[in-house]
């Protein structure tokens, strides 16, 4: 099912490589891959000999074996690679190994044997690692593809998935009748996702349709537990590995040494993914160094059991299969090391919340956890020992993540249970605990709690010593009055709070609480203070802050020249906003409504109500609203622009507006390409029959050619050397290509072609 890309690449890459191996995880369809491949080659390599190795336990053996599949009879003063070679000759063949994992040393020497004495064989392996032999390309069978996220519950939006057809086919193989519908797609797409595409997860769990309706297997995977019980009843006439796919696992982590098979099953508990760092926090100990954590996570990933997630960060991060990982759980739990292994990853999170400990403003400075939100609910929601001290903590900490990712009802039931809480750990929190939750009742619009919430927490920091909590409270409290429209009391708490972050000598700091003065000074009507406030805090911020912060002084400076009249320079800090917010997000739509509110005042309203609707479109996709000042002044304008409009041109521009999507609506928010295209460095593709490069692999392609290492590539492009060598490898994987020479000449002959 799919993998017309693989088979057009594997038909690639067999004209140019004599050996190729097929790798990925147990029960990523490796087998079925190879034998739909030979079954369509047509006699165009000769003849095409199977042999599976999965019964095979002695690498002594394996030759002989391999001659007995062959039907090569043994010769007398000949070994059994000798007789192989002496029986192909220089003969058309392609030979196919099966699982070779288990037997990689003796499969590599038998290979290189063969190959060096059969000039016209070529060898298609697959294993769950690469063997690791001269000349060997290695293409990495992946996941079956997945619907998006908002794919809905249409059927043929679903059924473009893989993943989803292969269940809907496989179902209705065991249940005649049985078809994909509105009222049963998002569980359907909702069950391949959990299995994370995996083929033989995504079958076995479609072979229960015969008896469980699509909501009761997904309660079933729901239950890591259960889930490898319910992942069963394969083929009878197949290997064990493909009727259970507990036994496709077992069969993989049985070839593990002993600290690699500690580390497998310590990863279990990292439910969100995990970096080196994680790794060695959680896993290391019982005799296992932090320093053998490289090596035995790159064993792990070479023999699929961890995948590396994509992404061009410069901290490489992996993780595990959901049924990969439900299989090293049970390991965990059978070897006694959950509850220590719990509680290493409970100090571990409470160490990176410890690195914002110093932080004036928490709730807005991006917390440390964010990229571990998983981990930490995960980790408080297994442990069942609430008296340490760190456990409140970590609480405050996850609702802090949901809060900036603008979850509110997340936080709320979060931080509602700390508050109940009268105890001394709760106390500890001091005042930072009421004035996060002051945050989130702004997001809730329940601006009467929210507001409660605040003085709650100004009182609390008032009777401690600490300065920074009471500008982080006061700061709070103030959100809160600007949400209810109170921008005088506002105005005066921001003041206070200046007054207070001015001694503890942090520059970036003050310049925040500045912008945020000024921009209640703009809802207060003080414009020409707040212009002036804009002046000394921005130079700072956009020097030492990170682009969020950058982001949001922009939009204030542009807010306050548009209030004062200046249209140009309000236009060009919208678009410098526009240009460093990564992606098309929410933080875009703030400049794009900027953007729309410039040009109702120069009179363009059509531009006006077309910026409009695109960003009023994404906003209700991605359910979020704008603060209530700005989205009153906004509403407003549009509705001047409404007025000031023809009808049959106000409805083009609202059509037009809703048509208006991602980089497109940037696109045409900054006028680049005649507003129909964004021009960016790293939309860059170039597109040839056999591949897609990214941007920033086709310069790191570009700077092969022109002969720098990978060390010289890092500087040159700002990165590390390991993600260079990640984008090479990708390169290598896209084109086919082998060599540094080959890729220098392919970028040459595109060069040439324009």
């Amino acid at each position: 099912m799919g993998r017309r890309a693989e088979l057009s690449r594997l038909r690639t890459l067999l004209r140019t490589s004599r050996l190729l191996t097929l790798t990925g995880a147990g029960g990523v369809g490796k087998t079925r891959l190879a034998l739909e491949f030979a079954m369509g080659l047509a006699g165009r390599h000769g003849r095409v000999d199977l042999v599976e190795l999965d019964a095979l336990h002695d690498g002594a053996a394996l030759a002989q074996s391999v001659a007995a599949a062959l039907a090569v009879g043994e010769r007398a003063g000949q070994s059994g690679a000798g007789v192989l070679v002496h029986a192909i000759g220089d003969a058309r063949r392609l030979l196919i190994l099966d699982n070779c994992e288990h037997l990689a040393e003796p499969c590599a020497g038998l290979i290189a044997t063969l190959l060096r004495g059969c000039p016209r064989l070529r060898i298609l392996a697959t294993s769950r690692e690469a063997l690791r032999v001269p000349g060997e390309t290695v293409l990495r069978v992946g996941e079956l593809s997945l619907p998006p996220a908002d794919a809905g519950d249409d059927p043929l939006v679903l059924m473009r998935a893989d993943a989803v057809r292969l269940f809907v086919e496989r179902a209705s193989s065991c249940s005649p009748g049985f078809t994909l519908h509105r009222g049963n797609g998002r569980t359907v797409a909702e069950i391949c996702r959990r299995l994370d595409g995996l083929t033989l997860a995504v079958e076995l769990a479609a072979r229960r349709a015969g008896t469980l309706s699509p909501s009761d297997i997904l309660a079933g995977l729901d239950d890591q537990m259960s889930q490898l019980s319910l992942l069963t009843g394969g083929h009878r006439t197949g290997p064990g590995r493909h009727s259970e796919l507990a036994a496709a696992i077992d069969w993989s982590h049985r070839l593990l040494d002993p600290a690699e098979q500690a580390v497998f099953r310590r990863l279990a508990v990292l439910v969100g993914g995990f970096d080196m760092a994680a790794a060695r926090a959680v896993c290391a100990g019982g005799g296992i160094a932090p320093s053998r954590m490289l090596g035995i996570l790159c064993a792990l990933q070479a023999k699929s059991l961890i995948a590396r997630l994509s992404g061009d960060g410069e901290t490489t991060r992996f993780r595990q299969l959901s049924t990969i990982r439900a299989y090293a759980l049970e390991r965990l739990l059978a070897s006694g090391e959950l509850h220590i292994t719990v509680r290493r990853v409970l100090e571990w999170l409470t160490g990176l919340a410890d690195r914002a400990v110093d932080e004036v403003f928490p709730d807005q400075a991006g917390s440390p956890l964010a990229v571990e939100r998983d981990n930490l609910a995960a980790a408080l929601a297994g442990t069942t020992v609430r008296a340490g001290a760190s456990h409140p903590r970590l609480l405050l900490e996850l609702a802090r993540v949901h809060y900036e990712q603008e979850q509110p009802s997340a936080a709320h039931a979060l931080l509602t249970g700390l508050l109940r809480e009268t105890g001394s750990r709760s106390r500890a929190l001091g005042g930072a605990l009421p004035a996060l939750a002051a945050r989130v009742a702004c997001q809730r619009a329940d601006l009467a709690q929210a507001l409660r919430l605040g003085e709650q927490a100004v009182a609390m920091e008032r009777t401690r010593d600490h300065p920074a909590g009471l500008a982080n409270a006061l700061d709070a409290r103030a959100a809160a009055r600007l949400c209810r429209g109170e921008f005088g009391a506002a105005v005066e708490d921001l003041r206070r709070c200046l007054g207070v972050v001015a001694t503890l000598g942090k520059p970036q700091d003050t310049a925040w609480c500045t912008q945020h003065l000024a921009w209640a000074l703009l809802q207060a009507g003080g414009e020409l203070e707040a212009d002036i406030l804009m002046s000394r805090c921005l130079p700072v911020l956009r020097e030492h802050a990170p682009w969020s912060r950058v982001a949001a002084a922009l939009h204030t400076a542009g807010a306050v020249r548009l209030a004062l009249g200046h249209l140009e320079s309000a236009e060009a800090l919208f678009t410098e906003v526009l240009r460093i917010v990564p992606g098309a997000g929410f933080h875009a739509l703030y400049p794009v409504e900027g953007l729309a509110l410039v040009a109702a005042e120069n009179g363009d309203m059509r531009r006006a109500l077309l910026l409009y609707e695109a960003s009023a479109q994404a906003r209700r996709g991605l359910d979020t609203v704008s603060e209530a000042p700005w989205r009153r002044q906004v509403e407003r304008t549009v509705a001047r622009a409404r007025t000031g409009l023809p009808a049959a041109a106000r409805e083009a521009a609202v059509s037009g507006g809703r048509r208006l999507r991602g980089d497109r609506l940037v696109a045409y928010a900054l006028r680049t390409r005649g507003e129909g295209h964004r021009t960016t460095t790293d939309a860059v593709e170039v597109v040839d029959d056999r591949c897609r490069l990214t941007g920033r692999e086709f310069m790191v392609a570009e700077l092969v050619a022109d002969g720098l290492t990978n060390r010289q590539i890092a500087e040159r492009l700002g990165l590390s050397p390991h993600t260079v060598a990640t984008h090479l490898d990708k390169v290598r994987d896209k084109l086919g290509l082998r060599s540094r020479t080959q890729i220098a000449l392919w970028v040459a002959a595109r060069t040439k072609a324009g």
